[in-house]
C-alpha cells in the first residue's frame, strides 16, 4: 500500500473533525469564521459528503485555536474522539477484549482513527510505551495533537477498563503556563522536555481483560477495518511509512536511493512528497535513531556507550555531536534524565 500525503482528501469531516467542530460550535463561534480556507462547507458537512485531506484538517484546527484560544480545547476535544460513532473502526476499539486489542487499532488502523498522529508501541520488561508520532507535518499545531490524543486515550482506556489506569506522561516539549490542565484531565506524573511525546503503563495491564470484549465483534470490526483500507489503498502516511521502514533498519540505514527504491519511486520524487510532508530524509533518520536511542537507555538499560555501537557510530565524538544536534541533550545528560523519571 502507499502512503497518503498531506493533500490526500480521505478524511470524512462528519467524524473526527466534526468532533472539534461541535466543540468550538458549542462556544457560539460562526461556522463560516471556522471553516475558513478548509474547503468545507455547512451543507456538504451535513450531508456527510465532505472529506478533509490532513492539511485541510491542520486548518480547521489552526482555525479553531485562533478562535477559541482555551488551553483545555485540546485535551476537551481528545475526549470527544474516541471510541466515535465512525463505523468499523469504533466498533473494533468498543469491543477490544484488553488494551492490547485496543492499541492495535491505532497501529494499524492509522488512516481511519488518528491521520494526523501515529503511534509506536514498545513493550519492555516491565513498561508498555504509547509514543506518539507526526504523520504529516503539524508544525506548531503539535502540542495540540499530543495533547488531545493522550487526553483521548487516557478518556477511551477508563471507559472499556471500567477503572482509571496508571498512565505516565512524557513530553517533548516544554512545561507550558497552564500545567494544571494537564493534571487535571490526564493525571498522572507529567515529565515535560523527556526528547519524545510518550504514555507508559506498567506491562502487566496489557493483557487484563476487559468487561466490554466480544471477540465475534471484534474480529469482524478487524475485517471491516481491513477492507476499508484495501478501498483507501494506504494505511499510514509516507512519513510514517519511511519511519517504519527506518525503525526496522535502524542499525544500518539504507541510503535515499535504496529506500525510493523499496517505494517504488525516484529520489527526487521521495524528496518531493516529504518536502510536502515538512521534513527530509535525513530529518527523520535522525527522528528514528534518536527514538531508538531514547528506547535503549530507558528500557533496555543500555549506557551511552553502548547505544553509540549499536547505531553503529564511528566513535563517540561523533555520536556526542548528532545526539546532541537531534535532542539538544548529550547522550549522558539525556540518560541521567531518562533515569531520574524511571525513580
Amino acid at each position: 500500500m502507499k502512503g497518503y500525503l498531506p493533500d490526500s482528501a480521505f478524511i470524512p469531516a462528519h467524524h473526527m473533525p466534526a468532533a472539534l467542530i461541535d466543540l468550538v460550535q458549542d462556544q457560539g463561534i460562526d461556522t463560516h469564521r471556522l471553516f475558513r480556507h478548509t474547503g468545507l462547507f455547512p451543507d456538504t458537512l451535513m450531508r456527510g459528503e465532505a472529506r478533509l485531506s490532513p492539511q485541510d484538517y491542520l486548518q480547521l484546527i489552526h482555525n479553531a485555536r485562533q478562535l477559541c484560544p482555551d488551553p483545555e480545547l485540546p485535551f476537551r476535544y481528545g475526549q470527544r474522539l474516541f471510541p466515535g460513532h465512525y463505523g468499523a473502526i469504533s466498533a473494533l476499539l468498543g469491543q477490544a477484549g484488553n488494551l492490547q486489542e485496543c492499541l492495535l487499532g491505532f497501529e494499524d488502523y492509522t488512516a481511519l482513527i488518528s491521520p494526523l498522529i501515529g503511534m509506536r508501541i514498545t513493550r519492555s520488561q516491565d513498561y508498555l510505551c504509547v509514543q506518539w508520532l507526526d504523520t504529516c507535518g503539524a508544525g506548531s499545531h503539535w502540542p495540540f495533537l499530543v495533547e488531545s490524543a493522550m487526553a483521548g486515550l487516557t478518556s477511551v482506556t477508563q471507559w472499556l477498563s471500567g477503572r482509571s489506569l496508571p498512565w505516565q506522561f512524557q513530553f517533548s516539549y516544554r512545561c507550558p503556563p497552564w500545567p494544571e490542565q494537564y493534571q487535571v484531565h490526564l493525571g498522572g506524573p507529567l515529565h515535560f522536555e523527556s526528547c519524545m511525546d510518550a504514555m507508559l503503563l506498567p506491562r502487566g495491564l496489557v493483557d487484563i481483560p476487559w468487561p466490554g470484549g466480544a471477540a465475534t465483534g471484534w474480529n469482524v470490526a478487524r475485517q471491516q477495518c481491513h477492507q476499508q483500507l484495501q478501498q483507501l489503498g494506504f494505511s499510514h502516511s509516507l512519513r510514517q511509512r519511511l519511519y517504519r521502514h527506518l525503525q526496522k533498519r535502524v542499525t544500518a540505514p539504507p541510503s535515499l536511493q535504496e529506500v525510493a527504491e523499496t517505494l517504488g519511486t525516484s529520489p527526487a520524487t521521495l524528496k518531493r512528497r516529504l518536502r510536502q510532508h515538512d521534513c527530509h530524509y535525513q530529518q527523520l533518520l535522525d527522528e528514528v535513531r534518536l527514538h531508538q536511542a531514547i528506547l535503549w537507555l530507558q528500557f533496555d538499560g543500555m549506557t551511552p556507550e553502548q547505544v553509540c555501537r549499536k547505531l553503529n557510530f564511528s566513535d563517540s565524538t561523533n555520536f556526542r555531536r548528532a545526539f546532541k544536534r537531534w535532542s539538544g541533550l548529550t547522550p549522558s545528560a539525556c540518560h541521567k534524565l531518562l533515569q531520574a523519571l524511571g525513580e
